[in-house]
């Protein structure tokens, strides 16, 4: 199982993240890596994300912004 990002322009777009994630192993890994880096996301151009255990999505687009 892996577990990997998806990243959205706000219009759903999907764009480069300005991080290159890895695949996780674990959920809770891919989550603690995103609340590290979801503000150099945001600055990079991503504006939401969603998550992925192989190709099904598990939840999103969550938004990266804080409001």
């Amino acid at each position: 199982m892996a577990w990997t990002w998806r990243f959205e322009s706000a219009d759903g777009t999907e764009v480069e993240p300005a991080v290159r994630p890895e695949e996780f192993t674990t959920q809770g890994d891919a989550e603690s890596w995103i609340g590290e880096t979801w503000r150099d996301l945001l600055e990079g151009g991503a504006q939401q994300a969603s998550l992925y255990e192989d190709d099904t999505k598990i939840y999103g687009p969550m938004p990266l912004n804080a409001e």
